[in-house]
């Protein structure tokens, strides 16, 4: 258990991943990088896990972002995988579902790691930033961009500009944070909301949230044309014949993800 970042399944089809370096204020470091960007590889190949839950250790931070004395050794290199960037997951392709369990301050890169994920839950005791601006540097592992797609545009200006960060309950009024609950009780609350999401047929969660994720980016003629190829691509599985079975027959369904 003393693993910097530790991975465990709970239940069947549920991936915990928990960040595990709160003496750092859990910074991530090339350990955490490499054991992250295989928590990502672990959850795409196994057939059985449908909903990762990502979370770290203690009250103090979520995540305070990159480690900065690997940063002034020289070990920056380290802190992104190829396929991953910073932290093995904010570049990661991927289409399982990702949420994050936020429990105290997430600034910098530990935010950026939070937008890297699908869906967010928060106590009301975390908060969030991106304060690099008052560093001299720019949140440069996807927050910039990332954030404007989230919250209001003029809002996210405004933390990008001035580096002030927000509180869970204001970030949940703006829609960044799908569920607010209260201190120690985010980690709960994301695997109700992971058994939920595991509850559905996994190919069309997959690949609804692969469309929706380019909402944004496309117009509507090649959203259209996107939405087809998922549909057939879901139309073709075994889940969409056993959806329709089921609720004839009045059971629960079995899904194969097939």
């Amino acid at each position: 258990m003393d693993e910097v970042l530790q991975i465990s399944r709970v239940g069947e089809h549920v991936l915990m991943v928990n960040i595990n370096r709160p003496e750092k204020r859990n910074a991530i470091n090339g350990a955490i990088t490499l054991r992250l960007g295989q928590a990502v590889k672990i959850a795409e190949e196994d057939p059985q896990i449908r909903a990762v839950v990502l979370t770290s250790t203690g009250e103090h931070s979520f995540c305070a972002g990159a480690d900065l004395a690997e940063v002034a050794s020289g070990r920056q290199a380290a802190l992104q995988t190829e396929e991953g960037g910073f932290a093995g997951i904010v570049e990661a392709r991927r289409l399982k579902p990702w949420i994050v369990a936020v429990d105290a301050p997430a600034y910098g890169g530990g935010l950026e790691i939070c937008l890297a994920c699908d869906l967010l839950v928060a106590s009301s005791r975390a908060s969030f930033g991106l304060p690099e601006v008052k560093r001299g540097i720019c949140a440069g592992a996807g927050g910039v961009f990332r954030l404007a797609r989230r919250i209001p545009p003029v809002v996210a200006y405004e933390m990008l500009a001035t580096g002030e960060s927000i509180s869970s309950e204001r970030a949940y009024q703006l829609g960044l944070v799908n569920r607010l609950v209260e201190p120690g009780e985010a980690v709960t609350e994301a695997l109700r909301l992971a058994e939920q999401i595991a509850g559905c047929a996994p190919i069309a969660v997959q690949q609804s949230l692969r469309v929706a994720k380019c909402a944004s980016d496309l117009n509507e003629a090649n959203l259209f044309a996107l939405m087809g190829e998922a549909g057939r691509r879901v139309n073709q599985s075994a889940d969409a014949s056993e959806g329709p079975r089921a609720f004839l027959e009045r059971r629960k369904p079995v899904w194969s993800g097939r």
